[in-house]
């Protein structure tokens, strides 16, 4: 992984850290919303919920766009699949150990 997508995904990362953020992230899954909708379905104020959106775009977890007097934000899924794809790196090993383990197990009891 290159310096640059190791910092991306560094931000990204931490900034999922936080739950008020994931809970942002939850509620602009299924379309785009404007602050105040996120801010009252999150239980934020308004105030903060344009912090935590600021963090999570600039993350690149989340765009933002006009439509009239209102921004509207969505999930940015190119953000969140740098971070997919790091942990994704976790999985084949896991997997072959686990793998392994029930191998093993199975084997144990064959006797």
């Amino acid at each position: 992984m290159t310096a640059d997508a190791n910092a991306r995904v560094d931000e990204a990362l931490s900034a999922l850290a936080d739950g008020n953020r994931r809970s942002i992230l939850a509620v602009i899954r299924s379309g785009s919303r404007p602050v105040g909708q996120i801010a009252q379905e999150t239980g934020l104020s308004q105030q903060a919920t344009t912090y935590h959106l600021g963090v999570l775009r600039s993350a690149g977890l989340v765009s933002g766009r006009r439509s009239g007097t209102r921004h509207l934000f969505a999930v940015d899924t190119d953000g969140l699949a740098a971070v997919r794809s790091y942990l994704d790196g976790f999985w084949p090993a896991r997997l072959t150990a686990l793998k392994e383990a029930v191998e093993s197990n199975t084997r144990g009891h064959d006797g």
